[in-house]
């Protein structure tokens, strides 16, 4: 029988109906251990007699891709693919599937709260009350707040509309120039120095960059408004850490609200532990609608594309 190795964390910890159609469909599955994310000890385990794999964000290796010589799809529960080596895939003509739209108002959801929690204080009044005291720190509101988003895909697009609709005043950086339903005079066009330069809330929704630089360091945080708040709810790699928790310290960002890490969970833990970070542990697109859709995707793509192959 064709096996099927399923590794999302999502879908280890219990098994999903749409996971489950596989084997009506005449699969064996195997899982990755639940709720983890494997490592590459693991994945060499499991990978050689599968053709097909339901992929979540762990790093996958091109050791780990020649150990697999059945595999034939990749199908990822969201639409980041910087963890797989795309030249390999290509290289070996394994086709690689994305659920893209599935988790964005999820994490879109996920990145408002974390604007609003960052400009109310949220944590640190939590914290105060929690040992006794009765902090108080004076908030601001999104209404009429500049917001910038970095990338205007599924993700951003839903942000813009969700701050919008919350009186915020929008800047937008996209070189693809999507269509965002926003009404024109809250929605601003602009470069990317522009955007994160007048930016008071700068939240990045985009691919990591070709160079593999960061998107956002040392210079940047200097050219942009003083006390912004920083969102990271896509990649790790988008920031320098350094030149983050630096900026951090200085003032220069008043907040940095992250639901991604370069390691998940986080072994340094300098920036998680900031009293200036706001940390959540990749929660965006872990919503029961957003991981019922996601599956559900990921598993269609994974059934066409095998019967295609």
């Amino acid at each position: 029988m064709s096996s099927i190795l399923v590794t999302p964390r999502s879908l280890t910890e219990a098994p999903h109906p749409a996971v489950e159609e596989l084997r009506r469909q005449g699969f064996d599955i195997v899982y990755s251990t639940a709720g983890k994310l494997p490592d590459e000890t693991e994945l060499l385990r499991l990978v050689p007699e599968v053709v097909g794999w339901l992929a979540g964000v762990e790093p996958v290796s091109a050791k780990v891709i020649a150990a697999a010589p059945a595999l034939r799809v990749i199908s990822r529960n969201g639409t980041g693919v910087d963890n797989l080596p795309l030249a390999d895939l290509s290289q070996r003509g394994i086709r690689l599937c994305t659920a893209d739209g599935a988790n964005a108002s999820g994490v879109a959801e996920l990145t408002i709260c974390l604007m609003l929690t960052a400009l109310r204080h949220v944590p640190f009044c939590d914290a105060g009350i929690k040992a006794g005291e009765w902090p108080r720190r004076r908030g601001r509101e999104i209404k009429g707040r500049q917001v910038g988003i970095i990338g205007c895909g599924a993700v951003g697009r839903q942000v813009a509309r969700l701050a919008a609709a919350l009186g915020a005043h929008i800047s937008i950086h996209d070189p693809l120039n999507p269509e965002v339903d926003v009404p024109e005079d809250a929605l601003r066009r602009a470069d990317l120095a522009t955007v994160l330069g007048e930016s008071e809330i700068i939240t990045l929704h985009c691919p990591a960059p070709a160079d593999g630089r960061p998107l956002i360091d040392q210079g940047v945080l200097a050219s942009g408004r003083y006390g912004a708040i920083l969102i990271n709810t896509a990649r790790a790699s988008l920031i320098d850490e350094t030149a983050v928790i630096a900026a951090l310290d200085s003032g220069e960002l008043s907040a940095y609200a992250t639901d991604v890490f370069s390691e998940e969970p986080p072994q340094q833990l300098t920036l998680a532990r900031h009293p200036r970070v706001i940390a959540t542990s990749h929660i965006g697109g872990f919503t029961e609608e957003s991981i019922d859709r996601a599956t559900e995707i990921a598993v269609k793509n994974l059934i066409e594309s095998l019967k295609a192959s």
